[in-house]
């Protein structure tokens, strides 16, 4: 529960702390005192907008501080250590606010983005406005009402997360559709590719082998010739072949040898050498024995030779990745077909996650429709409590398939008859303005008992509403402060007089300068307070009479 609150220079707020109890804390105060002016402060603590217009005049900076108990707020226990932000058993939300309109947000002394501080907000207080009931008017919020009325938490988190994941695939499929056109275009080109360069059969370094020996036999007559040249001159010449003088480079070296036994290396290294130049001349021999020139196989390679240069022309590649070419688009191809197996694989996975989508959100409507049931027989209790007793409450749940959503597929109707023998009918077509407000204040009360928030503030939502109706909302209003903390910003004494505790709102001027101070009262005060508001400010011993009555019931 809120415990404490601190507000610095805020609008016409100079300081003002205040101290909170368990129960219902009803504020009064005169017209434009700023009765509401600590809601305010307490929304900029739980993360709502604020600019430099915050600031009291002159002053640099707004600072807001509110202290909350934990003890019976498990949710916000275990927020709080999910995020590395606990401190005991307590929480302090902080807010800071400079005349440049930047603010600052602290949780425990930690700062932190603001959308953080109103995700813990709204696990502690739960604010309900003077104008809330026309929201009521929206379907969307009619849901919301439903939901916190039944705590669909878990239900509308698996509804929302299938909705979520068949959104998602149903992208990739819609991706992968959009691209189907250009697919099939690219497919049939690279059938016809492939099956080109299939025919053609190029194996991996065929192209090098064939241009090597392209080569080879396009110059066979000169290699004959050369070969012959080089054998004459290596054995074949009687007169200076290289092999006979060698042979006599060797007769003499022995007779050199006989004259000096030192120079038998030069004997042996020219053995050497004629070894090296037979077998050259062997080498080349049968080089020559095995050089055919065969026209057909060479008629075969310049044809082969040819196809491939046409090829790596039509495909921009140069001749020497022709293979690896054709293997890439293979590679694509294939690809391309396996694109076609996901396009059917994703089509099953969007009708299955569909279907799990529908299975979750039937769950949820089902459920919904159960406490739809439950809420119309307690609004119609109350309604008839305020002061409307042939009014009937009933909510209209439709599933429908085609209505696909994060929060279902139902459309929800708050439907109403406030005469006997009139049908029920949409809230927005049936009641006035104050029917409007009493069967809103009936559905927020009774959703807030139904709701884990610890603390419930209802800022002026009994406009519209007097007399003996007003001792009602009074009676409901304390009976949701005996299990929760509830804070009430009222003009009607009898709402007012069912407070646990009272707290006055008053504005005044000095020097120039008007300040809003918020105090507590005593019984005295009370008494005095509430014959203000019953009989304005001319209190007589009738109106403080009738004040101590009404405190007293």
């Amino acid at each position: 529960m809120l415990c404490q609150l601190s507000i610095n220079n805020f609008a016409i707020v100079r300081f003002l702390e205040l101290d909170f109890k368990p129960g219902m804390t009803t504020i009064t105060g005169e017209t434009g005192a700023g009765k509401s002016i600590a809601i305010d402060a307490l929304g900029l603590c739980l993360g709502n907008r604020a600019d430099a217009n915050t600031l009291r005049p002159g002053a640099t900076k707004a600072e807001f501080s509110a202290r909350f108990s934990l003890d019976d707020v498990p949710l916000a226990k275990r927020w709080l250590e999910d995020n590395d932000l606990e401190l005991d058993d307590e929480c302090i939300l902080r807010r800071t606010i400079g005349s440049d309109g930047r603010s600052r947000a602290y949780i425990n002394g930690n700062p932190v983005p603001l959308g953080q501080m109103k995700s813990l907000g709204q696990l502690l207080i739960g604010i309900h406005g003077q104008h809330a009931h026309h929201a009521m008017l929206k379907s969307e919020h009619q849901l919301t009402l439903l939901d916190s009325y039944a705590n669909h938490r878990l239900l509308l988190e698996s509804v929302s997360s299938s909705f979520q994941r068949c959104k998602l695939i149903e992208k990739e499929l819609k991706a992968l559709q959009q691209s189907q056109h250009e697919r099939i275009a690219r497919k049939q080109l690279l059938q016809y590719q492939v099956e080109e360069l299939n025919e053609f059969a190029l194996e991996d370094g065929e192209f090098e082998q064939i241009e090597s020996e392209h080569k080879k036999l396009a110059n066979g007559t000169a290699l004959i010739d050369a070969c012959r040249k080089e054998l004459f001159i290596l054995q074949d010449n009687d007169e200076a072949s290289v092999e006979s003088l060698i042979n006599a480079g060797i007769s003499q070296a022995q007779e050199l040898e006989a004259y000096d036994p030192q120079l038998n290396s030069v004997v042996n290294m020219l053995n050497d050498a004629l070894i090296q130049v037979q077998e050259s001349s062997s080498e080349l021999e049968r080089y020559l024995d095995g050089l055919e020139l065969d026209p057909e196989h060479f008629s075969f390679l310049e044809q082969r030779l040819s196809k491939v240069m046409q090829l790596s022309r039509k495909h921009q590649v140069n001749p020497n990745e022709l293979y690896s070419h054709h293997q890439t688009l293979i590679a694509e191809l294939a690809s391309l077909d396996s694109d076609e197996e996901a396009l059917t694989s994703l089509q099953e996975e969007v009708d299955a996650s569909l279907e799990s989508y529908i299975t979750h959100a039937k769950k949820l409507s089902q459920s919904r429709i159960r406490y739809a049931k439950e809420l119309d027989k307690k609004v119609t209790q109350s309604i008839r409590e305020l002061s409307m007793p042939k009014g009937k409450f009933s909510i209209s749940v439709n599933f429908n398939e085609s209505h696909i959503s994060p929060n279902g597929c139902d459309t929800i109707e708050f439907l109403v008859t406030t005469n006997p023998g009139q049908p029920l009918q949409p809230i927005s077509k049936v009641a006035s303005g104050g029917e409007l407000s009493r069967i809103g204040l009936g559905i927020q009360v009774i959703t807030a008992k139904k709701v884990a928030t610890p603390t419930l503030i209802f800022d002026e939502v009994d406009v519209g509403i007097s007399g003996p109706t007003a001792a009602v909302v009074g009676r409901m209003l304390r009976s949701l402060g005996e299990s929760t903390q509830v804070m009430c910003v009222t003009h009607l004494p009898q709402v007012a007089g069912k407070g646990h505790q009272h707290m006055f709102v008053n504005k005044q001027s000095r020097g120039g300068k008007t300040e809003t101070s918020m105090v507590p009262l005593d019984k005295t005060q009370r008494i005095e307070e509430l014959a203000r508001l019953l009989g304005g400010d001319v209190i007589t011993s009738n109106t403080l009479a009738n004040a101590k009555e009404l405190l007293h019931s």
